[in-house]
């Protein structure tokens, strides 16, 4: 991993980072992260992204699957599915830092064209490999233009691109490519998933989302569950529990209000699935994570509110 990415992600993240240690750039789904601490665990659906970690270290479970990375390796990530994810490895001297950027399905479907039709492997939905110098040199390309802001808008695209086509052209090749099959499952289930995204705190009839999937209500049951390891009401759930806390500990809101804000009719069953999902019911669970915060040295680590990001 070259140190010109890693000085240019730590430059930017420094300049423009929230208080949670995000940095979202000028250019579409691409996103710098740093935290000065090993943070508490997050939650949450990810979108197909890949991180490329350039400093510290990160593990995120999925499933029964467990997975360590650190500096030099890119994670990826090819449905959406949920994660729980802690950074591992950060300190006020040496934080933790990545470059994030979602996975663009009609790139990848273009390029693949292109590029040849070579076969998609049906492989983990989340998994690492070390970074491709290539891969590497493309992200420091995107990064390089957000010095000269005028030329994001004109170059941006191109940039993207490429940095997609040697994705493409290395090691998670073959599993990305399953994103761009035009009519495959993934992106039919993913139609259904932006639904689900939009649409969190509304009832949704299963049928519904198999008619926006072009899928029968028991083939799409099946595929939805095989792409996210989830159902389509478990995946909604989840949504719902990860938003409600989101308000309760970034926004202050009761647990009550975020409850019936996110849809749920009953705030008993809400504090039930959120002890489940979480490990403490969400009054508990807010005046731990802020004690944990307050406990924090104040010489500029980031904040111990879960940054959304996941895997990131």
């Amino acid at each position: 991993m070259t140190h010109t990415l890693l000085d240019a992600v730590r430059r930017y993240v420094e300049t423009h980072g929230d208080p949670a240690g995000q940095a979202q750039t000028p250019i579409p789904g691409l996103t710098t992260i740093r935290s000065r601490r090993p943070s508490d665990l997050i939650h949450a659906i990810s979108r197909p992204l890949v991180c490329l970690v350039l400093q510290g270290a990160k593990q995120v479970t999925t499933g029964a699957q467990t997975l360590t990375f650190q500096a030099g390796d890119s994670l990826l990530i090819t449905a959406d599915v949920p994660t729980v994810s802690q950074i591992t490895r950060a300190s006020f001297g040496e934080p933790y830092l990545s470059l994030v950027l979602e996975l663009d399905p009609a790139v990848i479907a273009e390029l693949s064209v292109e590029m040849g039709s070579l076969p998609a492997t049906e492989s983990a939905a989340v998994r690492f490999e070390p970074t491709d110098l290539e891969v590497s040199d493309a992200a420091l390309g995107l990064m390089r233009l957000l010095d000269r802001p005028a030329s994001v808008p004109i170059l941006h695209a191109q940039r993207v691109r490429e940095l997609h086509y040697w994705l493409l052209e290395g090691r998670h090749g073959a599993a990305i490519r399953r994103l761009g099959l035009v009519d495959g499952h993934h992106r039919r289930v993913a139609r259904a998933v932006a639904v689900l995204r939009t649409d969190y705190a509304r009832s949704l009839r299963v049928e519904h989302l198999a008619e926006i999937a072009g899928m029968s209500p028991s083939s799409f049951h099946q595929h939805f569950r095989a792409v996210t390891s989830l159902s389509p009401l478990q995946f909604q759930k989840q949504l719902r529990l990860i938003e409600a806390r989101r308000l309760m500990l970034a926004e202050g809101v009761n647990a009550s209000s975020a409850a019936f804000a996110v849809g749920y009719e009953s705030a008993s069953q809400f504090t039930r699935e959120y002890g489940r999902l979480f490990g403490l019911p969400p009054s508990r669970d807010t005046v731990a994570v802020r004690d944990r915060t307050e406990a924090l040295p104040s010489h500029g680590a980031s904040s111990a509110l879960p940054d959304g990001m996941g895997p990131g």
